[in-house]
């Protein structure tokens, strides 16, 4: 039978959840029994990004269900028609999004100029962003705490592309284990690409934890005044967010909220405020997608 939209990823997510495995946890158990998919490509079959149309994906759908501990067909008969293919849909997927037309010359100007296409040899393992919200109500200062693993051998730098939403740039300092080396800056659309330069190159395996900090000057953006956020284009294992309210004033309801993919819709969750005036929220196996703190 054909399913309902989304139907299989929404019947995925819960089943992962139910089972209290981590996505790298069921790729092992998958690649246990002799099957192979990638941690992003189950991200995505989550996240509703993609679904399973090969042969090889709807075989490895029908090991999922055993590893998941679901009767048989509890997943197979969810997923939709395969997507159509031919000439117009390559035509579709040929057109380049407006990031891309923006970053794509930003990118270029810091010798990186395929770093949109090209398999990334670095994954994000781990992220922990403080948001400081500072005598005006917005978010001025975010100290970000990251960790990285090598996929390949000689890795020295992180790309860091950031949309501040305003024409000014955020002030960028290096704090712990790096130092910071070309910065593009576009103005009319808001964004920084800057280069994070490791303190020493790491090989396949290793890993490189650095902190920086990101200080916006300027107003903060209306639209963003009262929200810190992350938009994520590959999978994170943990993420962990926190925001602060320095400026003595405690706001009267915060929010939880993710955004896994442009057609799915907005999860939201209240959130307490601790003793500190602060409140926190943690992603685990988060991605593609959006995931933010909202007050008022």
């Amino acid at each position: 039978m054909n399913g309902e939209p989304n139907g299989f990823a929404t019947a995925l997510r819960g089943a992962i959840s139910t089972s209290g495995l981590s996505l790298d946890r069921v790729q092992a158990r998958l690649q246990s029994r002799g099957v192979s998919v990638s941690v992003t490509a189950l991200s995505y079959w989550q996240s509703g990004k993609r679904q399973p149309e090969r042969a090889s994906s709807i075989s490895a759908v029908r090991v999922l269900e055993e590893v998941l501990e679901l009767t048989s067909g509890a997943l197979l008969g969810l997923l939709p028609p395969p997507r159509p293919r031919g000439a117009s849909s390559r035509r579709e997927r040929s057109a380049p999004s407006p990031a891309q037309t923006v970053l794509k010359p930003m990118l270029a100007r810091i010798g990186a100029p395929h770093a949109l296409e090209k398999q990334q040899s670095l994954k994000l393992v781990g992220l922990h962003d403080h948001c400081a919200v500072t005598e005006d109500g917005g978010p001025r200062v975010v100290t970000a705490r990251a960790v990285f693993q090598a996929t390949a051998d000689g890795q020295d730098r992180w790309l860091l592309v950031y949309d501040q939403g305003q024409p000014e740039a955020p002030e960028l300092t290096a704090l712990r284990n790096c130092r910071l080396g070309q910065v593009e800056v576009d103005a009319e659309h808001g964004l920084t690409v800057a280069e994070l330069l490791f303190d020493r190159p790491i090989d396949r395996g290793e890993t490189q934890l650095i902190e920086y900090s990101m200080v916006n000057e300027g107003p903060p953006n209306p639209q963003w005044r009262h929200s810190q956020f992350r938009a994520f284009h590959r999978p994170v294992r943990e993420y962990l967010l926190e925001v602060s309210f320095e400026n003595g004033e405690t706001p009267e309801k915060c929010w939880q909220y993710t955004r896994p993919g442009n057609h799915e819709p907005e999860v939201r969750r209240e959130l307490k405020i601790d003793d500190a005036n602060a409140v926190h929220a943690v992603a685990l196996d988060f991605g593609p997608g959006v995931f933010g703190i909202e007050w008022s």
